[in-house]
């Protein structure tokens, strides 16, 4: 299981020295929504500019107009980059096919995705899939449907509020990828916050208790 760090709603600047407390203890960068939308793809080139080791997720939540989107994420130095499950086919599979002729990873977000849809998206199966909660429904309170069991996926990434105390939920999935946002980044002491994090998923990973 890779740690993924989500950076949203802070400057470049920020961002960079928020990666430099925690890069010891994480494996994946994603450079969030917010911070392409406010600073564009540079947001992008900035981050893997100054971390070139670490694989960088462009968060871009593609829904339409995908080999433009995916191509200016993928130019700019983005390892991974996010389409909406909700999308209509034929954008997830530009992206899917985009990322194929770059080498690069798409992640499909599961967020709002029918039941319908889901069967159709699982033909996909070189791509991550994220089961995702989103800071909307986060920040209402709002619950939203989870799948009880794990996903008939190879990779599964899961996303939304994962902090120290819900890891050993989130790992009974076993996934790929589970993405840590404020957990870490709000944390008063980030380096530390991202080590405890890292240290209760090895745990978990050798079947010890944390």
């Amino acid at each position: 299981m890779k740690i993924q760090l989500a950076l949203d709603r802070m400057t470049i600047p920020e961002a960079i020295e928020t990666v430099k407390e925690a890069e010891h203890y994480i494996d994946l960068i994603e450079v969030g929504t917010s911070l392409i939308k406010e600073f564009g793809v540079d947001s992008i080139s900035e981050i893997k500019k100054e971390f070139p080791l670490k694989p960088v997720l462009a968060d871009m939540k593609t829904f339409d107009n995908a080999a433009y989107e995916f191509t200016i994420a993928f130019d700019a130095g983005a390892d991974m980059a996010t389409v909406m499950g909700a999308a209509p086919l034929v954008t997830i599979e530009t992206c899917l096919q985009v990322a194929e002729e770059k080498r690069k990873e798409v992640m499909i977000d599961l967020l709002n995705v029918t039941p319908e849809q889901m069967k159709r998206l699982l033909t996909y199966q070189s791509a991550v899939f994220c089961e995702h909660v989103s800071k909307d429904e986060q920040e209402s309170g709002s619950k939203t449907k989870q799948n009880k069991g794990r996903l008939p996926v190879d990779r599964l990434a899961l996303a939304g509020g994962i902090a120290f105390s819900s890891l050993p939920l989130a790992a009974d999935k076993d996934p790929e990828i589970i993405i840590v946002g404020s957990a870490i980044t709000k944390a008063e002491n980030i380096q530390e916050a991202a080590k405890q994090i890292y240290t209760a998923l090895q745990t978990i990973k050798t079947g010890e208790n944390v």
